[in-house]
């Protein structure tokens, strides 16, 4: 390993189970902090989420009501570093989704734990997202002949304000959880355990909407978002539309991945707020109140397009007719939307800086989200929102075992 081991030298904990405590000394990218007890207890009624699964189980899960997004550059020296960085990653992610008590460091170090959570860390309904990015897969590590065959850079389509300084990078997280300062704590604890191997390039905190009153979640501009998601009960539906296919041009190692894509997306919801209902169910294609079709009752209705060729009922210009016209050519297109609403408070001009963090998951972002993205170009909607940031990644397979760590094969 090249470099000052005074500037990168660590003690990682290898942690490998809820009740194991475990430290190596070693050098490599940051510090992991040991478990010293059995495993935090959610408050009733949180869901747990397993850590260990041929998918990573964040993908699936449904909205949570915190979540923070992030981008990070790797700044590891070599593949030995990257190696001890997704390691790491992995332990800390272990430890976070299952929860336990952190040791004790004596009264001299600094505490094994920031403390946000008290004492003992509950698991509290947390899931921890890794992706990849295309640049991760430049000369620095190694890399360049197991990149997943679609993985690129995002591309900038018609209509987008993008800002440099809020797109792509080496490396994303997904934290989500049922409280803020569960994902709070959850990004610093990684970020801590990595610092030296990876360094933040961008972030958003995003929130989800309860049901209001019923079914599907609500965005930000009042409509409810991720209607027609794919059925996740369904895993053929899911191997034909979200889960990567080794064999079909993709690298063996990507079996369990899924790709991600991930749009920061302001909503210029002061200037939406003064349009009519009508029109804004026009543009959306779909009832505000239920979230029907507008050619239906409720919002699991089907759009019945083909009775509905000139668009009299659903615009032919509506989002979801644009977005999937329900033919059997784009039935192969869709997506699992997995997207939270942001607040950042106002701008320089003193406007709602608010919107949505779209993420979602696929197969093929070829096939799938940029075709979509293609329909989408100058629909009505577009004089509402501005996309500014995000990035491409591809989501790792999950661990399968205390010996496995994130990127385990793709490295291997």
């Amino acid at each position: 390993m090249s470099g000052d081991l005074g500037r990168r030298s660590f003690l990682r904990g290898a942690v490998v189970g809820a009740g194991v405590t475990a430290a190596t000394a070693g050098a490599g990218v940051g510090i992991g902090l040991a478990v010293a007890s059995g495993p935090g207890q959610a408050p009733p009624g949180v869901p747990s989420f397993p850590f260990e699964g041929t998918h990573q189980a964040g993908i699936l899960r449904a909205s949570s009501a915190q979540s923070i997004v992030a981008s990070f550059d790797v700044i590891a020296d070599d593949r030995a570093e990257l190696t001890d960085l997704l390691r790491a990653i992995t332990d800390r992610a272990r430890f976070l989704t299952t929860g336990g008590t952190p040791p004790t460091t004596g009264i001299t170090a600094p505490p094994a734990d920031s403390g946000v959570l008290g004492p003992t860390v509950p698991a509290d309904g947390l899931s921890v997202t890794v992706g990849v990015g295309a640049s991760l897969f430049d000369d620095r590590y190694g890399l360049a002949a197991r990149k997943p065959a679609k993985l690129g850079a995002m591309r900038t389509f018609p209509n987008d304000a993008l800002d440099e300084n809020q797109c792509h990078g080496d490396l994303s997280l997904v934290v989500a959880g049922d409280n803020i300062d569960t994902v709070v704590h959850a990004l610093r604890d990684i970020a801590r355990a990595t610092r030296g191997g990876m360094q933040l390039r961008w972030k958003i905190n995003g929130f989800g909407s309860p049901p209001r009153p019923s079914g599907t979640p609500r965005n930000l501009m009042g409509f409810k978002d991720g209607i027609a998601n794919p059925d996740t009960g369904d895993p053929a539906e899911l191997n034909q539309l979200v889960w990567a296919a080794p064999g079909a041009g993709e690298p063996a190692w990507t079996a369990g991945g899924s790709y991600q894509v991930i749009r920061l997306i302001r909503m210029l919801v002061e200037f939406w707020d003064r349009v009519s209902i009508t029109e804004q169910e026009n543009i959306f294609g779909r009832r505000r109140d239920s979230g029907a079709p507008l050619d239906g009752e409720r919002e699991t209705d089907i759009p019945q397009y083909a009775l509905d060729p000139i668009g009299a009922a659903i615009p032919l210009t509506s989002h979801i007719r644009k977005a999937n016209p329900r033919t059997p050519q784009t039935d192969a297109s869709r997506i699992l939307r997995r997207s939270c609403n942001y607040d950042r408070g106002i701008d320089s001009n003193g406007n709602l800086d608010m919107g949505l963090v779209f993420v979602c998951y696929q197969q093929d972002p070829l096939r799938q989200f940029e075709a979509v993205q293609t329909r989408l170009i100058d629909e009505p909607l577009v004089d509402y929102i501005s996309p500014f940031g995000g990035g491409y990644f591809f989501a790792l397979p999950g661990v399968t075992g205390p010996d496995d760590h994130f990127g385990r094969a793709m490295l291997a």
